[in-house]
């Protein structure tokens, strides 16, 4: 119990732990700091050999580079940088081994095993049928633009067994474990599983799994789930050209509703917990530094020592700041149509928090607050010296001049006329929020609308499914706590 709680008797027994190890590899304690390499593997738990090299390569990297942190109570640590060379020669008697599946779509290295979800017919009806859609991406059906980040409320094996049942309706490519990054490909990349909770998501995306619990994040999001997860998003984003942002690496708590009823409905993993800022430096592809803000503000506070008030669960760091109607501490958090029933500070509540990495168009500034326009409202953040954020990049797109306002949606779906006669339209339905003459918000891309109609169960997508692509065209944008579009005919850039 001493080592749990005491944070001194947890690193005397940490020490003692890998001086064990370190004595049964070598028989004694080693004379050379090179010759740690091994014990500090095994000292990872696993028994992969990419697994425990790569958790020694990044404890020796450390010791090469130094590092510097601050602890949550403000006390300074510093780790002088050394040169040290691992030996690799002190791995051999640990008898690591290697899992590598042929079938699974992963990078050479990282261990990662297929399973596969369910895909039948379920009854008589073709039309009834699960947990996926076939395509043949991005050759036939949509492209790939999104990779999106889930937890799953549910064991790792669990959710793998959910996955392969055929009567849940629901799957995503691959499921991450906490312990020790394991990965496990479910449905293959060019197929569309049913992930995301709207169907323009799924149809555009790869869904990554990650054993946890939102509201226990910390414990089960662990470094080794992230280095895998990040390994294996680097990879998906070089072979099928995802930009490695976080417009195009999102959480589900980020996608919209199709529809109003559904809105309130929508995801909030992977939750308050998850570090968007240690995940995104180690896909290669970190937030910025810079402070001063001008036109564009992307949200950064420092996750480590970020600790707000979540009113149900213990204080912790966090990937979020509030949001408030008016720069002061004492004012109200603003408001959300669509969640008005909920507790603002807690944790799953997101309709009055900014998420590291979302970006939005500054609206204005008044001592250490900054305000943005979220939601179809001005809203306030506390940014001490630009603290909690950074500057952003990108587009700025505002309701057409003599417009007083305009809608979002939480889709961009074709329109009517170019759905073909067997195909009921999908009817594209305003959410319940609106753009206001004089706001503006960060467009990312512009597309024209599509849908990919794939109505029964089929062994050939080419025979029965359709990509159907229309000529309107939308902006998706960075509009609240979840992304949002806009008809481009409603809008005009900000010069």
């Amino acid at each position: 119990i001493f080592l749990k709680k005491d944070p001194v008797e947890n690193i005397r027994g940490g020490a003692a732990l890998l001086a064990k190890y370190a004595k049964d590899i070598a028989g004694k304690l080693p004379v050379s700091e090179s010759d740690w390499y091994g014990a500090v593997a095994k000292y990872s738990g696993s028994q992969e050999l990419y697994y425990a090299q790569d958790f020694a390569d990044q404890v020796f990297y450390t010791i090469q580079q130094g590092i510097a942190r601050q602890t949550p109570e403000g006390q300074a640590l510093r780790l002088t940088s050394k040169e040290v060379k691992p030996n690799p020669a002190t791995l051999q008697s640990l008898q690591l081994h290697s899992t590598i599946s042929s079938s699974a779509d992963c990078p050479s290295l990282l261990p990662c095993r297929s399973i596969p979800a369910a895909y039948q017919q379920n009854g008589d009806d073709p039309s009834d049928y699960s947990n996926y859609d076939l395509a043949d991406r991005p050759t036939f059906g949509p492209d790939i633009r999104f990779i999106v980040i889930h937890d799953t409320e549910e064991t790792y094996r669990d959710t793998i067994g959910i996955f392969a049942n055929p009567k849940k309706s629901v799957a995503a490519h691959y499921v991450v474990r906490s312990f020790d990054g394991d990965v496990t490909q479910m449905v293959n990349n060019k197929d569309v599983p049913w992930h995301a909770g709207n169907y323009y998501f799924n149809m555009h995306s790869i869904g990554i799994e990650h054993e946890g619990y939102a509201m226990e994040g910390a414990t089960w999001y662990s470094e080794r789930l992230y280095r895998s997860s990040a390994a294996l998003v680097q990879y998906l984003g070089e072979k099928y050209d995802i930009p490695l942002d976080r417009a195009h690496i999102i959480g589900h708590n980020e996608i919209p509703g199709l529809t109003p009823k559904r809105t309130p409905a929508m995801h909030q993993d992977p939750g308050p917990f998850w570090d968007w800022e240690h995940y995104m430096e180690l896909v290669g592809a970190p937030l910025g530094t810079t402070h001063s803000l001008k036109d564009i503000v992307t949200i950064k506070p420092n996750f480590k020592s970020n600790l707000p008030e979540v009113q149900d669960a213990p204080l912790q760091p966090t990937n979020f700041v509030y949001l408030y109607k008016e720069p002061q501490f004492d004012a109200d958090l603003i408001d959300d149509p669509a969640l008005a029933v909920q507790n603002k500070k807690d944790g799953l509540s997101i309709g009055a928090k900014a998420t590291t990495g979302q970006t939005f168009s500054f609206a204005g500034g008044l001592g250490n607050w900054t305000a943005i326009w979220y939601g179809g409202q001005k809203a306030w953040f506390y940014n001490p010296a630009g603290s909690n954020a950074v500057a952003g990049s990108g587009e700025l797109i505002t309701p057409k001049a003599g417009t007083a306002s305009i809608p979002v949606y939480g889709a961009a779906y074709p329109e009517a006329a170019a759905y073909p006669a067997d195909v009921k339209p999908n009817e594209l339905v305003p959410l319940q929020y609106t753009v206001a003459q004089g706001q503006s918000y960060v467009a990312i891309e512009k597309v024209n609308g599509d849908y990919y109609e794939a109505p029964v169960f089929t062994k050939d997508p080419y025979a029965t499914n359709q990509h159907i692509k229309g000529k309107e065209a939308f902006y998706r944008i960075f509009f609240n706590h979840r992304f949002a579009f806009v008809k481009a005919s409603d809008v005009e850039k900000v010069q």
